[in-house]
């Protein structure tokens, strides 16, 4: 057997909020979607253009209370080449949430509290 990663998911309450804000943040693009025939749910897959990799955000209908996310100990790691350009795109955005100098890290927030760390390509 022969095993390789597919895609993360997250639930979003507001879709068109998310997507703007993975398009702006992390230049991640619709790859595909999927809607439920009664519309109770919409799945859109997000893609770098550069990896297989996607991530799934998934939209209900008839949620309307914020997800819990517990102490929010997971997140999703992308790389970037500019680090300098992209923490300064998520300082106007408003969006880091955490920075780890010593590291050579930061960690940005998407509208739903999922944290995303930067790590510059070394």
């Amino acid at each position: 057997m022969d095993f390789k990663f597919a895609h993360n998911n997250i639930n979003v309450l507001n879709l068109q909020k998310s997507l703007e804000f993975y398009q702006r943040a992390l230049g991640l693009t619709e790859v595909r979607r999927k809607v439920a025939q009664d519309e109770s749910f919409i799945l859109v897959y997000l893609g770098d253009g550069a990896t297989p990799h996607q991530l799934e955000l998934t939209w209900l209908r008839d949620r309307k209370e914020p997800y819990n996310l517990g102490e929010n100990e997971f997140h999703l790691a992308f790389y970037v080449d500019d680090f300098d350009a992209a923490h300064k795109l998520h300082q106007e955005m408003g969006c880091i949430c955490y920075e780890n100098p010593g590291m050579g890290i930061y960690f940005i927030s998407d509208p739903d509290g999922y944290w995303l760390e930067i790590v510059p390509i070394k």
